[in-house]
């Protein structure tokens, strides 16, 4: 039987660039024998590389700052509803109610107590207590509603109040307020702002009605109103010359005092010089 040759060059496949011999150790990382990698000659691997590490990295900038700004809105959220509904920062700019609160102190007042109004509405939260005769209080008076005043609360709705010779009369009975002061004893004139109290005398007629500092009254607290007076009665513009306030002008209760200094000392940084070390931490009462 006659034997079939085969023509290996016809039979053979073509031969591939790179077949038919070993690969270098450095080949198999994916470097020619140059030493230039085969993929992308101009090092675009290693570029690749670093372009994902920087981008990366900018995302680990990115996170970063939004977890500091999703951190500040959260802080500065709950500033806000701490300082509109919780706690707010009062500081006492006049003696009127020396005694008891210093030129120089700073309050913490407790707003939720007597019920915190929402900001920009008329509407208010409910209340957990509601203020009672002796409390000091902050509100806003009636010739003044953009600002805070501090006094303390002596007559609730339907009470008759009246002063004689520097005494307060509740209802006709003298009233103990042992937190008083009385420092001028240089006399006491009519006083055309007290005018207003002739709407609401007990008895009396208003023409016969002359009101001084230190006598006054008979007159009724209406309605949803408050009385309050200074405890430095001699020196506190208070209801007896502005009125009766209303109650959903009460804006909080002082808690204690958390600093306090003498602005009438050191010519040179009194609230550091002057500190009233012994009034920190005071409760207000």
């Amino acid at each position: 039987m006659p034997r079939v040759r085969w023509d290996e060059a016809e039979e053979r496949p073509p031969a591939v660039a790179g077949q038919g011999r070993p690969r270098a150790p450095f080949s198999l990382l994916g470097y020619s024998e140059g030493g230039v990698r085969e993929r992308g000659e101009n090092g675009s691997v290693v570029k690749e590389i670093l372009v994902r590490q920087k981008r990366e990295a900018d995302e680990g900038v990115l996170a970063g700052v939004r977890d500091w700004a999703r951190s500040l809105f959260v802080a500065f959220v709950l500033f806000l509803l701490i300082r509109s509904f919780g706690v707010e920062a009062f500081k006492i700019p006049t003696a009127s109610m020396e005694g008891t609160l210093l030129v120089g102190d700073f309050l913490l007042v407790n707003k939720a107590v007597y019920g915190a109004h929402v900001p920009g509405t008329d509407l208010k939260l409910p209340a957990f207590l509601e203020p009672e005769r002796g409390d000091v209080i902050v509100f806003s008076p009636p010739h003044e509603p953009a600002r805070n005043y501090v006094k303390r609360l002596v007559g609730l709705p339907l009470d008759t109040l009246e002063m004689r010779d520097k005494h307060l009369y509740l209802n006709g009975s003298p009233l103990y307020e042992p937190y008083a002061k009385h420092l001028d004893q240089r006399g006491d004139a009519e006083h055309p702002d007290m005018r207003w109290q002739s709407n609401h005398l007990v008895a009396a007629p208003p023409r016969e009605y002359q009101p001084t500092r230190d006598n006054w009254g008979p007159i009724i607290v209406p309605r949803d109103r408050y009385f309050v007076l200074g405890d430095n009665r001699d020196n506190s513009e208070d209801s007896r010359y502005w009125g009766f306030i209303h109650r959903d002008a009460v804006r909080g209760k002082p808690w204690f005092v958390y600093y306090s200094f003498d602005p009438r000392g050191a010519e040179r940084a009194p609230w550091l010089r002057e500190v009233r070390w012994r009034r920190i931490g005071a409760a207000v009462r």
